[in-house]
């Protein structure tokens, strides 16, 4: 049988030059030159016998003929990507297990306990997806998933981790070289740092909600250093060059091996209702895999509470 199309890579082209409708930012998603996505596009309808775009000076738009293929190439092309996934998690469902999990939580609490996994489950053998972003256990390659968040996810199950909150911190160095510090007010002398971020519709704990819980009123978080991510704060805060807001359960080796040091007795719950959750789906709760994993977490929040 003659084939119709000259393979994935031109149906990936065609999806995107279709969804885009701009030959510019479809060369951009798969990789080519625009000249290259146009010379395709020119191969598959010369293959097929019949215009998919009406092109203009300025624009391009799909033919009738093309509105039908984009739609039959998309979901091609999604059937594949769920296919896929599937056939890695046969390959890989007696060992391996897949974990998403977002860079602050894998790199200041879950990479430092691995050995201990890996001592106890030797003949597992765990990859990880580094993302905040939620995942479709369907759709994509991933058997388990660490979230914050409410721990309600569509045909999902949620294990509770752990609550959070968040302290003020410094370096020893700053502290000792830096204004005194006898009060929660003194900080004002001192360059403060936050994680500016949203989780679940939820704003990070900021300076000015732990000033509040300290006392200090009027506190104008518009002279803080804000940034993307909490790990940035950490590293300001380690490098000695400001005071930051940081989670206590992500920062214990840091707390523990002297690199910082809290700051007064004041905890900022970061938002009631949210928390740290092992996701999985439903359909997988007994899987020995998870079962093991699950169980494993359990032991080392029960020994960080200890």
């Amino acid at each position: 049988m003659e084939r119709m199309w000259p393979g994935t890579r031109a149906l990936r082209t065609f999806d995107a030059a279709a969804r885009h409708l701009n030959f510019s930012r479809a060369a951009d998603e798969v990789g080519l030159t625009p000249a290259a996505v146009s010379h395709q596009i020119k191969e598959i309808e010369a293959q097929l016998d019949m215009d998919l775009f009406v092109r203009t000076s300025r624009s391009i738009r799909l033919t009738p003929a093309g509105v039908v293929l984009a739609a039959a190439a998309a979901e091609a092309l999604a059937g594949m990507q769920r296919a896929t996934a599937r056939a890695r998690r046969i390959v890989r469902e007696q060992t391996e297990l897949r974990v998403s999990v977002g860079a602050r939580f894998a790199t200041h609490w879950l990479l430092p306990r691995l050995p201990r996994f890996r001592a106890a489950h030797p003949a597992f053998e765990l990859s990880f997806d580094i993302t905040d972003r939620l995942r479709d256990f369907d759709d994509d390659d991933v058997d388990v998933a660490i979230r914050f968040g409410t721990g309600r996810y569509r045909d999902a199950c949620a294990q509770h981790l752990f609550d959070t909150s968040v302290v003020a911190v410094c370096s020893p160095a700053l502290l000792s070289a830096g204004p005194p510090l006898r009060k929660p007010r003194d900080l004002l002398r001192y360059t403060l740092c936050h994680a500016d971020c949203e989780v679940d519709g939820v704003t990070w704990p900021r300076w000015s909600a732990w000033m509040a819980a300290a006392g200090v009123d009027d506190f104008d978080d518009s002279r803080c250093v804000a940034f993307p991510d909490s790990s940035h704060v950490v590293q300001a805060v380690t490098d000695g060059t400001a005071v930051g807001l940081a989670e206590p359960h992500m920062i214990a080796r840091d707390l523990a091996e002297g690199r910082v040091v809290p700051l007064f007795d004041v905890n900022v719950e970061v938002a009631p209702g949210l928390a740290y959750h092992v996701v999985y789906p439903a359909r997988t709760q007994d899987d020995p895999r998870i079962v093991a994993l699950r169980a494993w977490l359990a032991d080392e929040v029960a020994t960080m509470r200890a």
